[in-house]
């Protein structure tokens, strides 16, 4: 039986900022995919993969978590399946109720598979632009790839900026990888002005959230750690810092509990983040990874968290203010917003 919350989940205006194209195909698209490449998949059929992917959403650590993209970036290595990714991410998030959205994808790791990065980021942006949702496209980096090869990334960004690319990202295995080992790509990218945000504080500690934000970035992919340092006096001078750049944290609860950042949406730090004044906003990661939709999302913060219908349009409102897209965009979606919040259904 559908509750109050499921359709008031459902019907929130939502903004997405945090979606990586390689882990949020649709399940049919991907069996598709893998057919048609001829790469053996893990599942005969796609109620099977579907059930696959379920019982690995739950790996309990990010390495682990990791592990699929491997499938899926085989799977889209080519320009055509690549494009219909994108245009299916784009559709899917609108019909979930975004207004807004912003995927990223690391495109060097398609060099592999033949396809150079350009190629790559040309077919997503075609995908992306056949839909009506606003969107734009984040280029992420590999961290524990060498520097250079973050350089090379950043290259690429910087040759799409202005035609659909809007930021620049540091992607992959956080614990060992911090962001001052690719000083020299954010520097390169902060001083074209391609805005950053850097995943950070999801697998190591809340140092390197500052750490990132020093480095320019805007905003911070997932950040949750900085939540240790609401109760430790030693550490407070994080947080505080945090409110004084006004950094904007992209979170993702299930994907944490996924991957073993927090032992449960109840128990995540997004309220206690929230309650502290750190700007944020809630995103799916990998809808195929975590086989979650936005309202999905907001459901379930709202049947397990003090969080409410208000706290998730104005972190609707904060995310859309912290969009890279352009002014218009990004009013457009404070206008569709706030019309809501005026006439709630």
């Amino acid at each position: 039986m559908t509750s109050a919350l499921d359709i008031t989940a459902a019907a929130l205006p939502k903004v997405l900022l945090h979606e990586h194209l390689d882990g949020g195909l649709r399940v049919a698209t991907l069996f598709d995919l893998l057919q048609a490449r001829g790469i053996a998949c893990p599942a005969h059929d796609v109620p099977a993969l579907s059930a696959w992917f379920d019982a690995n959403a739950h790996a309990g650590s990010l390495v682990k978590y990791l592990e699929g993209f491997a499938l899926t970036v085989a799977a889209m290595a080519t320009p055509a399946a690549l494009e219909r990714v994108a245009f299916e991410a784009a559709e899917d998030a609108r019909a979930d109720g975004a207004v807004l959205a912003e995927f990223r994808i690391a495109p060097l790791l398609f060099e592999a598979h033949g396809l150079p990065g350009d190629d790559v980021v040309q077919a997503l942006l075609a995908g992306l632009r056949r839909s009506t949702l606003p969107s734009g496209l984040i280029v992420c980096a590999m961290r524990q790839l060498p520097p250079g090869e973050t350089v090379r990334a950043a290259e690429l960004a910087l040759r799409w900026f202005g035609r659909g690319v809007v930021g620049f990202d540091l992607a992959g295995p956080e614990h060992g990888f911090p962001p001052g080992d690719h000083a020299r790509a954010l520097a390169m990218v902060r001083e074209a002005g391609l805005p950053l945000t850097l995943h950070a504080g999801e697998a190591d500690a809340a140092e390197r959230v500052l750490e990132a934000a020093r480095l320019g970035a805007r905003r911070i992919g997932h950040g949750v750690r900085l939540a240790d340092a609401l109760a430790d006096p030693a550490r407070r001078p994080l947080v505080d810092e945090a409110l004084a750049l006004g950094l904007h944290l992209e979170v993702c609860p299930t994907s944490n509990v996924h991957t073993g950042a927090a032992t449960s949406v109840a128990a995540h730090p997004i309220t206690a983040l929230w309650r502290a004044g750190i700007g944020l906003s809630y995103h799916t990661d990998n809808r195929l990874m975590s086989r979650i939709t936005q309202s999905a999302e907001a459901q379930t913060l709202l049947r397990e968290t003090p969080l409410t219908a208000a706290d998730l349009l104005a972190m609707a409102r904060q995310a859309a203010q912290a969009s890279f897209l352009d002014a218009g965009a990004k009013q457009a979606a404070e206008r569709a917003i706030a019309a809501f919040a005026a006439s709630p259904p």
